[in-house]
């Protein structure tokens, strides 16, 4: 079963794909009475870039002389993502908006990114209503409406608002909890989608009975199969009574591209790819009719819109074009090919913004999530306006201790994914570690994406601090946006607790600004052209492979590794209930090991319970009454070869 919906999902994958066509320069024209739904996604601060905030402005009012009934949505993420979203805290992107007419718009994840209070500060400042029927508050009411309904004439338009389950941990953690770390706020994430499923359809019914015609789904969930099981399609096809869902989250660009319902029916897909690329369209004919297109190639601008967006730019020019350095080459966030590094390996980067936490704060090892970098910093001169682009979230930067696990941890959860892409995958600094990517991660998250654990065989392998073997049990200071290090984003919760030795300082961006101009006096110079080998990506194996990847990592690294698995296990404890007639085993030791196997045989030598666990203790089924052996053995992977330490054993008795 879990093949079929994994094969259903690929393919409807590839059917979305191939409706990705060019959108039209101009769409249909609407006729007196028409009720036409202008929408926007993913803006992300590109206020006049492609078309334009003044150009999304002008289309509406070009619409308003066709027919009367005219709304503009936005599916969010619009506040942040650039220089100018960064400064203001997302407040001149509600000044433009307002200026642009919005009338309806909806939190995606980046809405949060500046702090609940700043958002809800915002949102009361915006003209547009703000939606969602699955983002709750502590009463586990909405805190939003969960639909608006507009009035067409003798038509009722229900729009119903739909914010990603992700937000949590692809905005920052901590801003959904309370003081004491508890989440106070929820996007109805559980049941496998179905507590999704069942808010949307608890809105839209509840929208059919004060008499919608029609229901307009405005929605930031996304078509990625990392987005399972809350894509828009998953929304589809678990919900009926949806006619439009307008999307965004996964910068796609669809165009009238038709889903089943959970009735049989098919509902429209939409979505106008990233910084108003496109203008999206949907028409309600009198006579019920729906189409859906993407305009793109028009070219008028408001005035008005243009007039407020030159302000905020004379206010900000002062500050953002400020010379601050140059730049000797391309330090590079894409590779030649046009496919971004930053996400799933090693990018320069990537490199240059870990240097300079590392350098800035003095700390052993730097870190940034590919997620956190936005963009390349180009040859030539480097601008202040340039560097915040490259660091466009006003985190603050920190410095914790944290032990060699913990980094470990880290290393693992950001590479889970790898080769495919993951906002968590950490760049370093002062670091180096190889992923072996034949080995399936085994990181456990729970429904928030939250690291849990590491369950099984580890994939990041010949991890080197400062060009030794890092020591789980050593303590090292590490540098990082707090975003990951204390406010668990992106599901880094492995720090909880660690020691903080800078609670806050100055921002991510700053210390790019401060690393160009004390650090490298002004010029960003070869080192940072290509990558240098910090993150080695290990595909497949044949012997030239192992050959090649053990002369990289030392043979002296290898044999310590396998020295330090030998060590014995100790089994501290082995015990049978009389009770449950189960066997709980208990074991210390051996912190370089990545699992234990744990075997145990009767007193025949017939095995009758195994596991392989990475915890330090285990409990059988139900045993008949007799004797039995308890075998612990230890092992790891060391450049994609298994390793096993020495067996423990320890005799028990089942009365």
């Amino acid at each position: 079963m879990k093949k079929s919906k994994k094969l259903f999902a690929v393919l409807l994958s590839l059917c979305l794909i191939t409706v990705m066509m060019p959108a039209t320069a101009f769409a249909a024209e609407a006729k007196t009475g028409d009720i036409v739904i202008l929408h926007t996604n993913d803006t992300h601060c590109n206020v006049e870039g492609n078309l334009g905030f003044a150009g999304v402005a002008a289309y509406k009012a070009d619409k308003l002389l066709e027919t009367d009934y005219v709304t503009l949505v936005d599916a969010g993420d619009a506040i942040q993502g650039d220089v100018i979203g960064a400064l203001s805290k997302g407040d001149y992107i509600i000044d433009i908006m307002n200026a642009a007419g919005y009338d309806i718009a909806i939190p995606g994840n980046h809405e949060f990114d500046f702090g609940m209070d700043t958002f809800l500060t915002l949102v009361s400042k915006a003209n547009a209503t703000y939606i969602s029927a699955n983002f709750l508050g502590s009463d586990g009411k909405s805190v939003f409406k969960p639909y608006e309904m507009k009035t067409y004439g003798d038509k009722k338009v229900a729009f119903v608002g739909i914010s990603t389950p992700e937000s949590i941990t692809k905005s920052t953690p901590v801003f959904f909890q309370d003081e004491n770390g508890n989440y106070i706020y929820s996007f109805c994430d559980g049941n496998n989608g179905k507590d999704l499923y069942d808010a949307v359809q608890n809105a839209v019914d509840d929208a059919k009975a004060a008499g919608a015609d029609y229901v307009i789904a405005v929605a930031h969930l996304g078509i990625g199969e990392s987005e399972n099981p809350w894509t828009s399609e998953n929304v589809i096809a678990n919900t009926s009574g949806i006619d439009v869902m307008i999307d965004g989250h996964s910068h796609s660009v669809i165009q009238d591209t038709k889903v089943k319902a959970k009735d049989g029916k098919e509902v429209i897909l939409t979505q106008t790819g990233t910084g108003i690329s496109y203008i999206g369209e949907v028409i309600i004919k009198a006579d019920g009719q729906i189409s859906a297109s993407l305009v793109s190639g028009y070219t008028k601008k408001d005035s008005a819109v243009a007039a407020v967006i030159s302000g905020i730019n004379a206010n900000l020019k002062a500050v953002t074009e400020k010379v601050i350095g140059t730049c000797e080459v391309d330090v590079d966030d894409y590779d030649a090919d046009g496919n971004r590094m930053v996400r799933n390996q090693e990018a320069p980067a990537g490199n240059f913004c870990a240097d300079a936490y590392r350098a800035v704060t003095g700390a052993d090892i730097g870190l940034v999530q590919g997620g956190g970098v936005r963009a390349a910093i180009k040859k030539g001169e480097v601008t202040y306006g340039s560097l915040i682009t490259v660091n466009p979230w006003s985190n603050q930067l920190g410095v914790i201790e944290a032990t060699g696990q913990q980094i470990l941890d880290a290393l693992e959860h950001g590479a889970k994914s790898a080769p495919s892409e993951s906002g968590g995958f950490l760049q370093v600094s002062g670091l180096t570690y190889d992923i072996d990517t034949t080995i399936p991660s085994t990181v456990v998250t729970d429904d928030n994406g939250m690291f849990v654990e590491v369950s099984g065989a580890r994939r990041v392998t010949n991890v080197k601090v400062g060009g030794e073997a890092i020591d789980p049990a050593k303590t090292y200071t590490v540098a990082s946006s707090l975003y990951i290090l204390t406010q668990e984003g992106d599901g880094f919760t492995m720090f909880k607790g660690a020691k903080e030795v800078t609670k806050e300082s100055i921002t991510d961006a700053l210390a790019l600004v401060q690393y160009l101009e004390k650090d490298l006096g002004g010029k960003i110079g070869q080192t940072y052209a290509k990558p240098e080998g910090r993150i080695g990506i290990i595909k497949a194996y044949n012997s030239k492979d192992i050959a090649a990847s053990i002369e990289k990592a030392g043979k002296d690294a290898i044999k310590a590794y396998k020295a330090a698995l030998a060590r014995t296990t100790k089994i501290k404890s082995a015990t049978a209930s009389k009770k449950t007639s189960k066997i709980t085993v208990k074991i210390s030791g051996n912190s370089n090991a990545s699992g234990f196997y744990y075997h145990v045989y009767n007193a025949k030598g017939k095995k009758v319970s195994s596991l392989s666990k990475t915890s330090k203790s285990f409990t059988t089924k139900k045993l008949a009454k007799g004797k039995y052996t308890v075998k612990v053995t230890p092992y790891t992977y060391v450049m994609g070869e298994k390793i096993y330490g020495k067996i423990t054993t320890k005799k028990v008795t089942v009365k």
